[in-house]
């Protein structure tokens, strides 16, 4: 059912109530009472579920708390005016201080209704977040499509806003990627065939993503799927698994050995003196010595070693003659 038309319902049943109750008089009455919870319902739009939950427990335990302490006044010889003045003054008092705290430490409060998880003590639920820089990347649509992931898949809302701002930014480049990130995502809402789903926590009081993400991974003992290296390092930092699909990619290049000869194309000059470089299928560049007049030509080469860097594997080798 539309909210609008949710809307309208309580906005007539209202006026109803209020004309049965003191006819024009109070169909005005019952409209304007309609209109200001509505109006208090749009302001509460912004209010988390989370938020609602702690704050809800923080006034519980300030009751509790006011109870306890009042109750321990009663046994002292004051007079019973004073009493009731004293507990309505740790009633406010203990409740503002609950649910202040509980808001404060709301990021961190998992036993909280939203987060209760009704399961064995031994199972942990498989929950797997993407970040910006995953869904740009594009890749995660045919990794997907293989089934190499299970378990829940998560878009938190704070990165469907990032993706968005960077689809409308102004720069050609920078609203291409967005967009190309939003059409990913369409694509593997539909076709994956994965339980993903929109999570809407934020964090109103930190404005990163990258600190959102490792605060809700860690708010529901998730993974965090991303290809951003200082992230990757910051959650691991943290105790956050995190799934690199760069790391993936390198693991499943082909292995050469010292020796091991190799059919490369050279097709452009390298760094050093008399060097030439060519690429293997997987996109491992190899680096031949004594090669340069050779460019453009395909040529046998000898692994002399192999060096392993952040950005991936490279391959040196020397000519067979």
């Amino acid at each position: 059912m539309n909210l609008l038309l949710v809307r309208i319902l309580f906005l007539t049943g209202s006026m109803i109530v209020g004309f049965q109750a003191g006819n024009v008089m109070g169909i005005l009455i019952g409209a304007l009472a309609a209109l200001v919870m509505i109006l208090l319902e749009i302001g509460l739009r912004k209010v988390s579920v989370s938020g609602l939950s702690s704050t809800v427990f923080g006034l519980i335990l300030g009751l509790i708390i006011a109870k306890l302490v009042g109750d321990a006044f009663s046994i002292t010889p004051i007079s019973a005016a004073t009493l009731s003045s004293i507990r309505v003054i740790l009633t406010l008092v203990f409740c503002y201080l609950g649910m202040v705290m509980a808001l404060r430490g709301k990021d961190e409060f998992n036993i909280i209704i939203p987060y209760v998880r009704l399961r064995r003590q031994d199972q942990e639920e498989d929950i797997t977040l993407l970040d910006t820089s995953v869904i740009i990347d594009g890749r995660i649509a045919d990794i997907f499509k293989t089934r190499f992931l299970s378990g829940k898949i998560i878009i938190p809302k704070f990165v469907l806003h990032e993706l968005q701002q960077i689809a409308d930014s102004t720069d050609p480049i920078k609203r291409q990627r967005g967009r190309r990130g939003l059409e990913i995502l369409n694509t593997i809402q539909k076709e994956s065939g994965l339980d993903i789903t929109i999570n809407e926590e934020d964090f109103a009081g930190t404005s990163e993503v990258d600190a959102k993400l490792v605060k809700l991974a860690k708010l529901l003992g998730a993974k965090i799927l991303t290809i951003d290296f200082n992230l990757n390092r910051v959650a691991t930092i943290q105790g956050i698994k995190v799934l690199n699909i760069n790391e993936l990619a390198n693991a499943l290049k082909s292995l050469v050995f010292p020796g091991e000869e190799i059919q490369i194309k050279l097709i452009k000059e390298g760094k050093e003196h008399n060097q030439a470089v060519g690429y293997l299928d997987d996109g491992t560049m190899v680096v031949v010595e004594d090669a340069r007049r050779l460019m453009g030509q395909e040529v046998k080469a000898a692994v002399t070693s192999v060096l392993q860097t952040q950005a991936g594997r490279m391959i040196f080798a020397k000519l067979v003659r």
